[in-house]
């Protein structure tokens, strides 16, 4: 092979153009190296920007808009002022301006700092050779001192053969190519997506049924915010408990029948799948490089990120950790310092112990640490549980009254927090500076010698009694 036609060399390429590609590959330039990110879509910014975080939490808040604008009688307001028109359509043409604006300026970023934006599907050829296929069938070769994978993850769905009529259905991705809003959906999941699409319907006025395979939502959580948020968004919102889908029937874009084993049969216009994530690995070549997955597809990797195969790391929702931006930019952030940084970084890693998240249904929940049960497997006998019911002074004046639920968990004789469980307004904002804290070591007395800020729904978790 004659020079020229020699595949081009860098020190470290990205496969996927997410947050935690984005900041990894930035990182790594940062160092002087020669870096590049490989991305096939135009959705720069991945799921976060495009199909997630960011455009989710903009009709969540349009959503509590319209939450609001019921309390106008009881705050004064006259009556005519109540339940505006949500116009569907002009909001999601707004909305997808706006993030292929932000998604533009990912890849802007991206070569502002030097990084080389390679625009193609990279498949393996072996743990340091890209093959690159570009949109018009093209293919060329890279190669890399160093790899790493940050191509996230993707909508699981049921297939036809497992629930007859399952693809009349969308996943959570189509949720944002709907071009007007529902008059009734049936949104099937009991995890964060399935909890927060139903909240953001709901309040938009569409009527909602949420079918769920077990009594509660968010089973991952604590039990209280399992409990909690299913009593109360049931007072809206159809819950089918203990219910799963068996068949389903109808035209898409027109009316759905679906059928349930509980012998229900629920007419809706849309059929939303919220079942989980899968890891996005089709088509990578995993095999030729020796990377190896679990048994849900996951890329396994070691505290280090590090992957089956030499020089080939995998950070974010592709390897099944916390499918949290931040997790991913963190662990993004701590492989280019390992791999490139000075000696200091050697050992980089990121722990993933108390790390904070937040669901964005209606309303907010917060959570950071083990869980009851997670704590009472670890430490037996030397939990403590502090916990308080009320409501905030906003929703206190109204008839409708939300409800605020705090828990604090902690172990042995100072009483170390080890849990932080929250829902309730204002809980989305304010468990970022308590997840400082406990990941600091805070104990309840920590708590207690701390002043609280009057009259605030956070300065309940200070004063907490058993």
């Amino acid at each position: 092979m004659s020079a020229e036609a020699q595949p081009k060399h860098y020190d470290f390429i990205v496969v996927g153009g997410g947050p935690g590609g984005g900041v990894c590959a930035m990182r790594a330039r940062s160092f002087g190296k020669k870096v590049a990110i490989v991305e096939y879509t135009e959705h720069y910014g991945g799921t976060c920007v495009n199909l997630g975080s960011y455009p989710k939490k903009l009709m969540w808040y349009a959503a509590d808009l319209a939450d609001q604008s019921r309390h106008y009688p009881a705050y004064g307001f006259p009556e005519t002022q109540t339940s505006p028109e949500f116009d569907w359509a002009s909001f999601k043409r707004s909305r997808d301006n706006w993030v292929t604006d932000h998604a533009t300026a990912y890849a802007a970023k991206w070569i502002r700092a030097g990084v080389e934006l390679i625009k193609g599907f990279a498949r393996f050829v072996d743990e340091s050779t890209l093959q690159i296929t570009e949109k018009d069938g093209s293919q060329y070769l890279v190669t890399a001192n160093n790899i790493c994978i940050a191509t996230g993850a993707k909508p699981a769905l049921p297939s036809d053969e497992e629930i007859p009529g399952a693809s009349l259905g969308i996943d959570s991705d189509g949720f944002f190519d709907l071009p007007m809003q529902p008059r009734r959906i049936a949104i099937v999941g009991a995890g964060y997506i399935g909890a927060e699409l139903a909240g953001i319907f709901h309040a938009l006025g569409t009527e909602v049924h949420l079918l769920i395979r077990q009594e509660t939502v968010l089973r991952t959580f604590d039990v209280t915010i399992q409990e909690t948020l299913t009593s109360w968004i049931e007072k809206g919102i159809n819950i089918h408990k203990n219910t799963q889908v068996k068949k389903v029937e109808g035209i898409k874009g027109g009316v759905l029948i679906v059928h349930t084993d509980e012998g229900e049969s629920i007419e809706v216009d849309i059929l939303l799948w919220a079942v989980g994530r899968k890891a996005n690995i089709d088509g990578l070549g995993l095999d030729a490089a020796g990377v190896k997955t679990n048994e849900k597809g996951d890329i396994l990797v070691d505290e280090y990120q590090s992957t089956t195969a030499s020089g080939i790391t995998a950070i974010g929702d592709v390897c099944g950790r916390p499918s949290l931006t931040p997790v991913s930019v963190a662990a993004g952030r701590a492989v280019a310092a390992r791999l490139f940084g000075p000696p200091a970084f050697s050992e980089e890693v990121l722990s993933y112990e108390f790390i904070p998240s937040v669901v964005f249904t209606h309303p907010t929940i917060g959570a950071v640490g083990l869980t009851e049960s997670e704590a009472r497997q670890q430490y037996g006998d030397g939990v403590k549980i502090y916990s308080s019911s009320f409501n905030a002074l906003y929703f206190d004046f109204l008839p409708k009254k939300e409800p605020s639920v705090y828990k604090l968990i902690c172990v042995g004789d100072e009483e170390k927090i080890v849990g932080l469980h929250i829902i309730g307004q204002g809980s989305d904002e304010f468990t970022q500076g308590f997840a400082v804290a406990i990941r600091m070591g805070a104990t309840k007395r920590d708590f207690e010698k701390t002043v609280g800020i009057h009259p605030t729904s956070a300065e309940s978790l200070i004063f907490m009694l058993y």
